[in-house]
């Protein structure tokens, strides 16, 4: 059990930080959107697009990453406060109630979603946009997978009598 539940944490780092990569070739793209535009006045929507589109890769890639180093949004007014041991049972009822579930409802719909996607090789509808639609439609599979994998994760070291994985390295 060990064992899969560090190969889980192991694959989401990985792609954690592969697409936090991402972020930079966002800025570039930015900075050149803004300088043709302004300096140049030429405006090109494939960049735009590029812009979008690694935005969305980065909250959809990296999500199971931040679930893991528990640095995800979380209302705090009770559970600072709270002791370890409600703190455990709250995270628990968390991934067992939200994460897990809404992660199956996303890959059940977003599975039939992607693969029209991929079946007609979805480009934008935009002149001179991007042509691979289809990608980023298939990363929200992607995303249900890694985060509910995650959750799993999550919920197998939480229950008691469990030894306790390893703590999610630092960036």
């Amino acid at each position: 059990m060990r064992a899969f539940i560090q190969t889980i944490d192991l694959v989401n780092r990985l792609l954690g930080r592969a697409v936090s990569w991402c972020l930079i070739a966002m800025m570039l793209a930015q900075m050149g959107v803004v300088i043709s535009r302004h300096v140049f006045g030429y405006g090109t929507v494939a960049l735009q697009e590029a812009v979008v589109f690694g935005h969305a890769l980065v909250f959809l890639l990296a999500s199971a990453w931040v679930l893991q180093r528990d640095e995800h949004v979380r209302v705090d007014i009770l559970y600072d406060r709270a002791a370890p041991g409600v703190r455990r049972i709250i995270d628990l009822a968390a991934l067992v109630l939200f994460v897990l579930p809404v992660a199956g409802v996303i890959a059940w719909y977003g599975w039939d979603y992607a693969a029209h996607s991929f079946a007609n090789l979805e480009g934008s509808r935009q002149p001179g946009g991007l042509g691979g639609v289809f990608l980023l439609k298939g990363a929200i599979v992607v995303f249900a997978v890694s985060v509910g994998l995650q959750g799993l994760s999550q919920t197998l070291k939480i229950i008691p009598g469990l030894p306790p994985a390893r703590p999610a390295e630092a960036p």
